[in-house]
């Protein structure tokens, strides 16, 4: 016969009154339930367990206090989660019922602390142009730590390979593009910048990955990078960065990001858009420009998605673009509204990376390249430039 809940009640209010008093063989003799009951009792109230090595009350409490002063030495208040405290007249564990700092506290203090050490950056002043042009540069999946060894794939890839083609693949670029007037620089960042997520080298689904270097380390560098390529970009123009979130490290690439911004927080020549968002835009004169990494809307879809959600660009441009990335490799696809215009122009980029083990037994092979795309205010993209590696 199933107790009613009043005596359900009594147990309970019993059970924790001498939950520490008492053992549990007595507490069931006491009710006249099962020790099995007694134990499902105190899981479901939350009681912390017993002190493995304690037989007295007085002894608990008295460890208990141990714990706590032995914390307080070391410790504030309130800023840990449990403890377990083992010494030659005690074995005791304790949980906090404050609970610990949340995520989301801890990614504030981080933040505002690096902001408080941001560099201050000097206020440029950029030469006036007549015919002014936007320089998008789109290091697409170039997968830190990813790792590939030429006697299993026919060329190498690791961490100082991937940080190395980024840096001169930027310069490249920039030099290649010497000849036309840009007033504002365009940075992708994102989009697998990191090749997996976590310590156990996995991107963020699970999915086990050859990787170089370990997740700290690679964090640094690819920090280190993004900095450099920064800087030297808004010797040029003033810059504006755009994180794409993405499969392999949607949460470290994020925090990366959201690193940089409080970085560049007091320098007035760099802006960003980091947020989580999976689509961003960016409107320059009659240029309309959507990023992506590709794995999420379909791309059919793509076209009438800019439209919906960039009402008023899309009414104040006449040249769209989406530059998507995740596939590595190129292809350009053309979406028409009405005869002679184009709605929107879809382009897949190469990647930085070279194929891992994985995708070089499946075949998955293209050329690495590093993309830099040139939009004039009124007249769309006018040039493309690539710096392929070999």
């Amino acid at each position: 016969m199933q107790p009613s809940r009043e005596e359900v009640d009594k147990r309970k209010k019993f059970i924790k009154e001498n939950y520490y008093n008492m053992s549990n063989s007595q507490i069931a003799q006491e009710l006249g339930i099962s020790e099995k009951s007694v134990r499902k009792h105190s899981q479901r109230m939350e009681l912390p367990p017993k002190a493995t090595l304690l037989t007295r009350p007085e002894q608990c409490v008295q460890g208990t206090s141990l714990f706590e002063n032995k914390l307080a030495e070391n410790l504030l208040p309130h800023k840990w989660t449990y403890g377990w405290l083992k010494t030659n007249e005690a074995s005791i564990f304790v949980k906090n019922p404050e609970d610990i700092i949340r995520l989301e506290d801890m990614k504030k203090e981080w933040l505002e602390s690096i902001k408080k050490k941001a560099p201050k950056y000097t206020k440029f002043t950029y030469k006036k142009l007549k015919n002014p042009h936007l320089m998008v540069i789109d290091p697409a999946d170039v997968h830190i730590g990813k790792l590939s060894s030429k006697s299993e794939t026919g060329s190498t890839y690791n961490v100082e390979t991937a940080i190395n083609r980024v840096v001169t693949g930027v310069q490249e670029l920039v030099n290649k593009a010497q000849g036309f007037p840009v007033d504002k620089m365009l940075l992708v960042i994102g989009n697998d910048i990191f090749h997996t997520d976590n310590p156990k080298h996995t991107t963020t689904a699970g999915t086990p990955q050859d990787t170089d270097g370990q997740w700290f380390d690679n964090y640094k560098k690819a920090f280190d990078m993004y900095v450099e390529i920064i800087d030297t970009m808004s010797m040029i123009a003033p810059v504006h960065v755009i994180h794409c979130p993405s499969n392999h490290d949607w949460t470290s690439g994020f925090y990366l990001a959201q690193s940089l911004g409080a970085y560049y927080s007091k320098n007035p020549n760099v802006t960003f858009d980091i947020t989580i968002r999976h689509r961003k835009y960016f409107q320059y004169g009659k240029n309309l420009l959507g990023f992506s990494h590709g794995d999420g809307a379909k791309e059919n879809d793509l076209v009438n998605i800019m439209a919906s959600e960039t009402k008023n660009m899309w009414s104040a441009t006449d040249f769209r673009y989406w530059y998507l990335h995740h596939k590595h490799h190129m292809n350009k696809i053309k979406y028409s509204d009405g005869k002679d215009y184009i709605g929107a122009t879809i382009e897949y980029l190469r990647a930085v990376s070279g194929a891992d083990g994985w995708h070089d037994r499946n075949g998955y092979l293209s050329p690495q390249s590093i993309y830099c795309f040139i939009h004039e205010n009124t007249s769309g993209q006018i040039a493309r430039i690539m710096h392929h590696f070999v």
